[in-house]
């Protein structure tokens, strides 16, 4: 049989250190520093102070920036791995960085590898995986949201410059960042698909202006990290360009499959971190003269919140099971049912636990309210979950045909009939011998 649940004992002992140093490390960063761009704001000289000496623990043990391939200086884990890595990572903010595996940088280090010329990797790749400086994934746009078939941000060549002209809205860490990559038009009479190219643009190039920077729900205007910036005449060289041109599309897809198995596994464990609450919550507190855990709704509620948990865990292992293994068509689907799926297990666990504390559950006081709005964020970063509702739908759809007759292929009467006719000549023996 080639059904394995288990881990190898070299690899969970990596895993057992890991949960052991982020709650005990890295978690009270957490309630240090908890604006949420905090772990990017590498100019944060205290938090470095206290991050330098977990990251140099992170390093010795191995288990720093591990997405990344030998050559880049990581071990090349496979997804399953990454993703049982990641489900610890969850529980805290600051996690990501002091591993050096947060978003967008890790995917931004793998497109530079790939893509970067020897001086851009010197510049920007090589301190970008040191932890030394941050970065940002320029796409969407205020206009078209995620809809990269609306973009109208124009890259233009201009001998040995490309020049850049449009907005984009939601840069996440434009704030911090010491470079951008740029997703723009290059040629907008072809597909988008084949007319859309990829930038490496510094934030201090000329003409790129940030008219705002957006918060999340309850942060102060102008505090937020999500850059509204405005390319007015950006010009950069040449080989600025990152692969070739009109490749946008294939580029973004070498860091989007991998990524959000690991947003999932980080979700995971954000709702088994809520699960605990809840539980301890249940078994903690009396009302009408028995302890919560012995009314039947929150029984259910804390049922159903395991089931649907076990049940999302093993669909992200799978997914990244099915990745490690080459299947690339079959893992697509499940990439965008691991995206649905992971802003409505967020919003039901973390619901349930909140409510379960009443109006502590509510208050500043408890976690509930930050974990609350990751699910409202991550039911529209990478795409809205509607969109990959309908990619599941067309992709599972292409392994079916429709009936032939009248009837469903599943209707009893003609099945029956057809059973009939299969063993006609056994039932009919049968009856001669009556």
């Amino acid at each position: 049989m080639a059904w394995d649940f288990s881990t190898e004992p070299e690899f969970q002992a990596q895993l057992d250190w890991m949960a052991g140093f982020v709650r005990e490390e890295v978690e009270p960063l957490d309630l240090l520093f908890h604006d949420p761009g905090a772990p990017y704001d590498t100019g944060n000289q205290r938090a470095r102070r206290i991050t330098a000496p977990l990251k140099e623990k992170v390093k010795e043990r191995g288990l720093w920036a591990c997405h990344l391939g030998p050559e880049l200086g990581g071990l090349g884990y496979g997804q399953v791995k990454l993703g049982l890595m990641n489900e610890i990572l969850g529980r805290s903010a600051w996690a990501p960085s002091v591993f050096g595996c947060q978003a967008p940088d890790s995917g931004n280090a793998e497109i530079l590898a790939h893509y970067g010329s020897e001086e851009q990797k010197r510049r920007y790749l090589k301190p970008l995986l040191a932890g030394d400086i941050v970065s940002c994934y320029s796409m969407t746009e205020p206009h078209a949201g995620a809809d990269p078939k609306m973009f109208t941000t124009r890259a233009v060549r201009d001998g040995d410059d490309w020049v850049i002209n449009g907005e984009k809205w939601f840069t996440s860490n434009a704030r911090f960042a010491s470079f951008l990559i740029v997703m723009a038009v290059t040629n907008p009479d072809v597909s988008p698909t084949q007319g859309m190219s990829m930038f490496l643009v510094p934030i201090e190039t000329p003409g790129v202006r940030i008219l705002r920077h957006v918060g999340l729900f309850g942060e102060a205007p102008g505090e937020g990290a999500h850059g509204y910036i405005r390319y007015q005449d950006a010009r950069v060289p040449a080989e600025c360009l990152l692969g070739t041109e009109g490749a946008a599309f294939a580029i973004a897809q070498t860091r989007l499959g991998g990524g959000r198995i690991h947003h999932a596994m980080r979700t995971v464990g954000q709702c088994q971190r809520a699960f605990d609450m809840m539980c301890e919550r249940a078994l903690s507190r009396e009302t009408q003269g028995t302890r919560l855990s012995e009314k039947q709704s929150v029984q259910s509620d804390i049922a159903d919140s395991w089931l649907e948990l076990l049940q999302f865990r093993l669909l992200v292992l799978h997914t990244a099971w099915l990745i490690d293994r080459g299947a690339k068509q079959q893992a697509r689907t499940q990439i965008a049912a691991v995206k649905v799926a992971t802003p409505k297990i967020l919003h039901d666990v973390v619901w349930r636990a909140m409510h379960l504390h009443g109006a502590l559950g509510v208050s500043n006081e408890m976690p509930f309210g930050g974990m609350w709005l990751t699910a409202a964020i991550m039911s529209v970063v990478d795409g809205p979950s509607e969109v990959h509702r309908m990619t599941v739908a067309k992709r599972v759809l292409r392994d079916y045909k429709p009936s032939e007759g009248l009837f469903p292929s599943e209707h009893l009467p003609a099945r029956r009939e057809a059973a009939r006719a299969k063993f006609a000549e056994i039932l009919e023996l049968e009856v001669g011998d009556l």
